[in-house]
């Protein structure tokens, strides 16, 4: 039995993280503490003048780890890795930790080629980014092969130019081809220094150098040359016109400024690169007024920076830090070189914070109204569902189910969880169909519901499951009609849980959610526009849950397999053969004419897949 008052006594005087862990062993909180003796015994010694998140936090700890770190840094470190790691319910989390894109221009080649990337590396590439959206990095990619002629392919050209057919951009003058050997590296690398200048922020330059160069064709009677120099120009001025100067310093900076109320808080990061604004992101915080300015930036700073992959020189922060010390050497050894945060009182970085603060304040009003005009929906819908069904009381837990597949492959169902008519998303569970190897709607949804109340019935039973499952739902949806409805009672007739409602959500011709039917009644959605609307919402996300379980299967299952040890198979020809036999085993088992009935298999290939798995 874990006695906390006694593994308090055995805490060091040392730097380190702390692991608060609740009944069920799950760990609800990490934290760091340059004195654990100290830190830890502070949430036991006084409840009354904690906020009550903390107070509650602190009625569930049922036991405690910790771990010694020789310095603040590690501790820092080990507490970032560890947050990132468990998703702890009482730690601020960033929604969105994703590592953000980047254009590489890869140097290190004797013709290099850009690319989009998210992952930094010590290769002699050069890095532009990090930008929020993906489009716009291909979008930005794209322009910039249309306006310099330079290769797509990763062919390593060396004794073999001029063996190759030239590609298709060759021909429309969008690569100068250095497979035919019409291009000196020493010419192709001047063209890639133009590239990297337009990256750098350096348009202007880059706009002049054209211009001279398209004077001296036009002098040359080169009309058509001075005609596709010229087209580049105007791509070139559209884009810097885009593109705001909003720091004179010209470096690479991160400005970081929140807004708050009461309750939550949004903050808001400006990328800026060469002084100019190359994208923004914004993070909402629910339920942490409880937090100091300096505790809510130090949070952020730590987890966003040990999901990116890149630090600038100077990060801008609206408010002062205690750490600030700790972090900037945490990310000098991440950067490699020095980085400053700064606390402007004054000035054009003082006008930034202001800018930045500004756009957070925005973003935070246009979330509560957002989660305001929800939650109307919701209770307004809940209201209409109870009374459409003759319920006593208004549903507090709606549980929706849908199928996936792709014929027979990678079939999968969603369960997802709407709590006062809202999503729960840490409610959610997915299936992989294991019963069924054919399409069978019904068969597969029988699956998923058993497998999910028999949870339920082994947690009654006392049997330690997920815990999840413990909770039961007041009405079940599927996404389907009466003969979905009857299918999944048959189960829970089985299980004794028959006194839950079942309603089928019906959609048309066209697929839109149509009505709602149960075994004693039909409901036309067409006669009441928000419930149509409260019950799509529920359908949506539920065919969108398993819809992305699905997806990352299949891309799962076609990176990387067996069949790529073939020759003459390459990923469309993979994907083809494991759709239509829908497993790697029914390809091997194949004779050679049925492989020769795939799509885009000759018979000589369908030869040598077949002695390949013969060998």
């Amino acid at each position: 039995m874990f006695n906390i008052a006694e593994e308090l006594k055995k805490l060091p005087e040392k730097p380190g993280v702390y692991i608060m862990k609740n009944k069920y062993g799950e760990i609800i909180y990490v934290g760091k503490a340059v004195v654990l003796k100290n830190r830890v015994r502070q949430y036991f010694n006084s409840h009354s003048n904690q906020n009550p998140k903390v107070q509650a936090m602190i009625s569930q700890i049922h036991e405690f780890e910790y771990i010694v770190t020789d310095t603040e840094i590690e501790a820092l470190i080990l507490e970032c890795n560890l947050i990132k790691k468990h998703k702890p319910k009482y730690n601020i989390m960033l929604k969105d930790d994703k590592n953000y894109p980047f254009i590489k221009v890869t140097m290190k080649e004797d013709y290099p080629r850009v690319v989009i990337t998210r992952k930094i590396e010590k290769d002699g590439a050069k890095y532009f980014g990090p930008f929020t959206s993906a489009g716009a990095v291909k979008e930005t990619v794209d322009i910039i092969k249309k306006i310099f002629p330079i290769k797509s392919c990763n062919k390593v050209f060396k004794d073999n130019k001029g063996k190759d057919r030239p590609c298709l951009n060759y021909h429309i003058h969008q690569c100068l081809g250095p497979c035919q050997g019409n291009v000196s590296r020493e010419e192709y690398r001047e063209i890639i220094s133009d590239v990297v200048k337009f990256l750098d922020g350096n348009q202007q330059d880059l706009i002049e150098k054209l211009e001279k160069e398209m004077d001296e064709a036009s002098q040359n009677m080169e009309f058509e040359k001075a005609a596709r120099i010229r087209d580049k120009i105007i791509s070139l001025r559209h884009i810097t016109q885009k593109q705001k100067i909003v720091s004179a310093d010209m470096e690479d900076q991160d400005v970081i400024a929140f807004a708050r109320d009461q309750i939550d808080s949004c903050i808001q990061i400006f990328f800026i690169r060469k002084g100019k604004i190359i994208g923004r992101k914004h993070f909402i915080f629910e339920g942490v007024g409880h937090l100091t300015d300096g505790e809510l930036m130090t949070s952020f700073i730590e987890q966003f920076y040990s999901s990116t992959e890149y630090v600038p020189k100077e990060i801008v922060i609206q408010v002062d830090i205690e750490e600030r010390d700790i972090i900037e050497k945490w990310l000098l050894e991440k950067r490699t070189s020095k980085v400053y945060i700064k606390v402007p009182k004054r000035g054009e970085k003082l006008r930034l914070i202001e800018m930045v603060a500004e756009n957070a304040g925005i973003c935070l009003e246009n979330f509560k109204e957002r989660v305001k005009n929800e939650r109307k929906i919701a209770k307004e819908g809940l209201e209409k569902i109870t009374a459409v069904l003759g319920l006593k009381k208004h549903p507090e837990r709606i549980e929706a189910y849908d199928i996936s597949n792709l014929g027979s492959s990678e079939i999968v169902a969603s369960m997802v969880v709407f709590e006062k008519g809202l999503p729960s998303k840490s409610e959610y569970r997915r299936f992989k169909i294991k019963s069924v190897d054919v399409q069978n709607d019904y068969g597969s949804m029988q699956e998923a519901i058993f497998r999910r109340f028999m949870r339920a019935k082994k947690h009654k039973d006392g049997e330690k499951e997920d815990k999840g499952f413990g909770k039961l739902p007041d009405i079940i949806m599927v996404d389907g009609g009466i003969g979905h409805v009857n299918s999944v009672y048959d189960v829970l007739k089985e299980l004794q849980f028959e006194n839950i409602p079942v309603i089928g959500m019906v959609k048309d011709k066209k697929h839109r959610t149509r009505g709602l039917v149960g075994k004693d009644f039909e409901f036309e959605l067409s006669r009441d526009l928000l419930l149509l609307r409260f019950i799509t919402s529920i359908q949506d996300e539920a065919h969108r849950f398993a819809l992305e379980y699905s997806k990352r299967l299949r891309k799962k299952r076609y990176s990387g397999s067996v069949l790529d040890n073939i020759e003459g198979i390459g990923q469309k020809r993979k994907q083809a053969l494991i759709r239509h036999f829908g497993s790697i085993k029914k390809i091997r088992s194949a004779s050679v004419s049925q492989l020769s009935e795939v799509k885009g298999i000759s018979k000589e290939l369908a030869n040598n897949i077949y002695e390949y798995f013969r060998q």
